[in-house]
């Protein structure tokens, strides 16, 4: 990994388009019933992760910005019926049959993921329980693996 330090690393921002325009990935997680990010906070090749619009009313991202990106949801008819997408349908920019993909088939390959380096991409994500297990699942063999972390007695205690 390259090597990272001083303050410029991490530093504060006032507003949501002043820290997007200073990262490559940013991730959404937040309450809002109005969009934060709009299609001008944003940088050709920027991954955006949107993970707060998780019921109907939430709205992160503006339906534009949704209209000019490449959209992957985790499952579709959920981020149409419940995350961002639902707006960008309501308003008539996109439909379900614009989504590119569901993250499921970018990661066994039956869809592409990016196709160069311009490109906005924006992963919908109203989160799914399966998703969410197999991730944690996964994390856990692998840390097991490595012999880092620590197995958690839930009843009361900790094991070495």
């Amino acid at each position: 990994l390259p090597e990272v330090a001083g303050p410029e690393v991490i530093s504060p921002a006032t507003r949501p388009a002043e820290a997007s325009a200073r990262a490559d990935i940013v991730v959404t997680c937040t309450p809002a019933r109005s969009p934060i990010l709009g299609p001008d906070d944003v940088s050709p090749g920027q991954f955006i992760a949107a993970v707060g619009a998780d019921s109907e009313g939430k709205h992160e991202l503006d339906v534009r910005l949704l209209a000019k990106a490449r959209v992957v949801t985790d499952l579709t008819a959920q981020s149409a019926r419940m995350g961002d997408l639902q707006h960008a349908i309501a308003a008539g920019l996109m439909t379900a049959e614009d989504v590119h993909a569901e993250i499921g088939q970018i990661l066994s390959g039956a869809r592409p993921g990016r196709s160069d380096e311009h490109e906005i991409f924006i992963y919908d994500s109203t989160g799914t329980a399966l998703q969410d297990v197999a991730a944690a699942a996964l994390v856990f063999e692998r840390a097991r693996e490595e012999g880092t972390g620590r197995v958690l007695d839930l009843e009361g205690g900790a094991n070495p």
